[in-house]
């Protein structure tokens, strides 16, 4: 079955504004990573102890806008992201689910066109049977009204990470 979406990272260009200015209008101090595990937004993995990183407000859903001419009103949210505090490869090509991003409890929130919220699916899966994600995500795109997923922890209500149509 061909898959009918591509996982995204926060894009190289949006990195740069973000680690010169954050979307809180903030510069933030580089850390170095101790003990490793922070999920990266710009690669979709976990840091590695030693690394050097940021910790950014990111607004995913206003950059979407801003892209795609949305107005998303009230459902614009800006929350904290890690990301290298240097350029770094990017993720892996093939744009599908961040297995290793993957946590027990995950919600993947659909938007419309007009960035606003259409509805979330909850995700109990565990780790080792995170590769099943990809069957809740096409079931979220069949609704032809779904233009943009955010997958969203919900321990922490954090974005992980943007899913749109191919």
């Amino acid at each position: 079955m061909t898959t009918t979406y591509e996982v995204r990272a926060i894009p190289p260009a949006v990195l740069r504004e973000l680690r010169a200015r954050d979307d809180a209008g903030i510069t933030r101090e580089t850390v170095t990573d101790t003990e490793g595990g922070a999920p990266l937004r710009c690669c979709l993995r976990h840091s590695e102890a030693g690394e050097r990183l940021l910790l950014v407000a990111y607004a995913p859903l206003r950059r979407w806008a801003a892209e795609t001419g949305a107005e998303p009103g009230a459902y614009d949210e800006c929350g904290p992201v890690f990301i290298h505090a240097e350029e770094c490869a990017g993720p892996r090509p093939g744009g599908g689910y961040p297995v290793e991003m993957h946590g027990a409890l995950r919600v993947l929130r659909a938007y419309d066109a007009r960035g606003r919220i259409l509805g979330g699916t909850l995700l109990e899966v565990p780790q080792e049977r995170a590769g099943e994600v990809g069957h809740a995500l096409r079931e979220v795109f069949a609704d032809p009204a779904v233009a943009l997923v955010h997958i969203r922890a919900v321990l922490f209500g954090c974005f992980m990470a943007e899913v749109r149509r191919r």
